[in-house]
């Protein structure tokens, strides 16, 4: 029997530019970052700045061993947000050591960096990222400026050249490696019903979720499994190939929460993602159907409430910092930095409702 699409007539059109856009070069496998000079060789770089956190600096010098006479120096400084201030500083130091290409190993919060210098001095970016963000596919990037994240898009910020070294995750904690895979999916949930995202990019939405939510529980499970951290890191991967797509109104709350309220990155997306998927499910039956069918749940929004829970993960913004007073603010903002592009209308009503049922921690609902 022929199904609806195949008896429909099918438009669709993408707005080109940096949405859809992956980088050209992905290297992944454990123990790929031994190679990570001849990445550097193979885009004709000489002088490598290595971006990291303080955090990841042992990493960065495992970077700058293997790059030897091509390292340039190290900026070890990175934080999560990307300040408008760290990103001047980093373009800085760029220039001060003659810098021909950058290395962002860790993060979203390396990564960012690396990308917030390359928006203005366009040098080619290799990542290496160490969690689950997915956000070294994209060549989009939020920049806190004035107390607000604001989303930049360029292609200058699409990296050249990803590596994934499984080796690498094995050493993330099981709370980060949990809430850093609820970021992943929450790419996939909020590229999947945009009506910028190609229509190959929402098949590796739908199974970036599938990946993401079986893998994590192993990870988790056994988080020094090389197998299931590589499972993860694809599901990543995929997560951050189904974000070139466009975002919606998941981000634009996320980033208030982080930029705006100080809400570490991952926990922002996962303690809120229930109650938008619940939402916009409303808005974009079809396509939230599409997920729950690759994730094989009834419904989108109550299974990864549950999930919160398995993974021992907040369930409530309370638990997070964030305070009745807050919720007005919150709504605000988030509302002012809208972008368009959510199925479900995007009010100071509907997103205070939102607000506040997860801030209480409340299962998600239909509105």
């Amino acid at each position: 029997m022929m199904n609806l699409v195949e008896r429909s007539t099918i438009t669709f059109s993408t707005p080109g530019d940096v949405y859809n856009v992956r980088p050209p070069r992905i290297v992944f496998g454990a123990g790929t970052i031994r190679g990570i000079a001849a990445e550097v060789t193979r885009l004709g770089g000489r002088r490598a700045l290595v971006v990291s956190t303080p955090g990841r600096q042992a990493m960065g010098q495992r970077i700058a061993d293997h790059l030897g006479p091509m390292l340039a120096a190290i900026l070890p400084e990175a934080i999560s947000q990307v300040p408008i201030e760290m990103a001047r500083q980093g373009r800085q130091r760029a220039r001060e050591v003659d810098a021909d290409c950058l290395v962002a190993i860790g993060g979203g919060a390396s990564i960012g960096l690396a990308k917030a210098i390359a928006l203005e001095l366009a040098l080619p970016i290799i990542d290496v990222p160490t969690t689950y963000s997915g956000s070294e596919v994209t060549g989009f990037c939020g920049i806190t400026i004035d107390g607000v994240k604001r989303m930049h898009t360029s292609l200058n910020m699409l990296a050249a050249t990803i590596i994934y070294d499984p080796e690498l995750t094995l050493s993330l904690p099981i709370a980060t490696s949990a809430s850093s895979a609820m970021n992943a999916l929450a790419h996939c949930i909020d590229a999947i019903y945009v009506p910028t995202v190609d229509p190959i990019i929402a098949l590796a939405a739908a199974e970036g979720a599938r990946v993401v939510v079986n893998a994590i529980r192993n990870v988790v499970t056994n988080p020094h499994d090389i197998v299931g951290r590589s499972q993860m890191l694809y599901g990543a991967y995929l997560s951050g190939a189904a974000l070139t797509g466009g975002f919606a109104l998941q981000h634009g709350l996320a980033h208030t929460l982080g930029g705006s309220f100080g809400v570490a990155h991952g926990l922002s997306h996962a303690i809120i993602l229930p109650h938008i998927a619940a939402y916009n499910a409303r808005f974009a039956p079809a396509k939230m159907e599409t997920l729950a069918m690759a994730m094989a749940v009834p419904d989108v929004g109550n299974a990864i409430f549950e999930l919160l829970i398995e993974l021992c993960l907040p369930t409530s913004l309370a638990e997070v910092g964030i305070r009745p007073a807050d919720v007005s603010d919150i709504a605000r903002i988030t509302v002012e930095t809208d972008n368009g592009l959510n199925p479900g209308p995007v009010t100071m009503e509907a997103v205070s409702s939102i607000i506040e049922d997860a801030l209480r921690g409340n299962r998600p609902r239909q509105r």
